[in-house]
């Protein structure tokens, strides 16, 4: 049975799932769509056009799918979509895109922490964690398994790569490679996430294989177009072998190395 506490204000319009809990004085706009079992604690405000999954917990005072902060944007009826088990903790802050062509997108089994910033357009995976005051600029795209330490600054169209670990206060203004790990500002890979690949369940020799793809574009002194014609020409490669490789070939701004 949903339950929705009597100072809330939620629409008419909105589409309320079976089971949610809407806690005091929260605000749902006539636009959003919440699957079921959400909870929302107290002061949550849900607008515009944000779809919502199931299992999600929403802490004190985060405003989710308000417009994004772009002076290009004109007012047009844009979108957020939020996957289902997600937590949002007090004060995230996640805004709709810029445009209706393209949603804000928020995957599965993720944890934002306090102070969260996600700005318009960006695409966040699954099951990562972003730590406390991490403020996400737009069109961003962060892989699955990610976790990004708190007081971290990402500029925009930065893409960083699945399984990859950021150390907190870190400034970075260029593509992080899967399964790598590095800190700072401005932001150094250090070496592999090992220890997180490790825990995530890969075997000895997948992480092998990465570490020789790491040494490839990072040990051996080649650039980034000599490395890909070397792992090219190396045979077969392992399906995380052909993430990495794929993901730096993609890799816009660059590198962070």
């Amino acid at each position: 049975m949903t339950t929705i506490h009597p100072t809330a204000i939620v629409a008419e319009e909105a589409v309320i799932g079976e089971g949610c809990v809407i806690g005091p004085y929260c605000q749902i706009g006539p636009e959003a769509v919440l699957g079921a079992r959400n909870t929302l604690y107290s002061n949550v405000v849900i607008s515009g056009r944000s779809h919502i999954g199931d299992e999600n917990r929403f802490f004190p005072y985060c405003v989710i799918g308000t417009d994004p902060q772009d002076l290009k944007y004109n007012g047009e009826p844009t979108g957020l979509r939020i996957g289902s088990r997600n937590t949002i903790r007090e004060f995230v802050t996640v805004n709709r895109s810029n445009q209706a062509a393209e949603e804000t997108i928020l995957g599965d089994d993720n944890l934002l922490m306090e102070y969260v910033h996600v700005a318009h357009n960006c695409h966040i995976g699954n099951f990562c964690v972003i730590a406390n005051t991490v403020q996400l600029a737009g069109h961003l795209v962060v892989g699955d398994h990610v976790s990004i330490g708190g007081l971290t600054a990402v500029h925009q169209f930065v893409h960083i790569g699945t399984h990859a670990f950021v150390g907190g206060a870190s400034a970075i203004k260029k593509d992080i490679a899967p399964y790598t790990r590095g800190q700072g500002n401005p932001y150094k890979t250090v070496g592999l996430n090992s220890v997180g690949l490790m825990r995530k369940g890969f075997s000895t020799q997948a992480v092998a294989a990465i570490k020789r793809m790491y040494n490839l574009f990072y040990r051996e002194g080649l650039n980034t177009s000599q490395a890909l014609e070397k792992a090219e020409a190396s045979g077969e490669l392992t399906p995380e072998q052909q993430i990495f490789v794929e993901f730096i070939r993609q890799a816009d701004r660059g590198l962070s190395r």
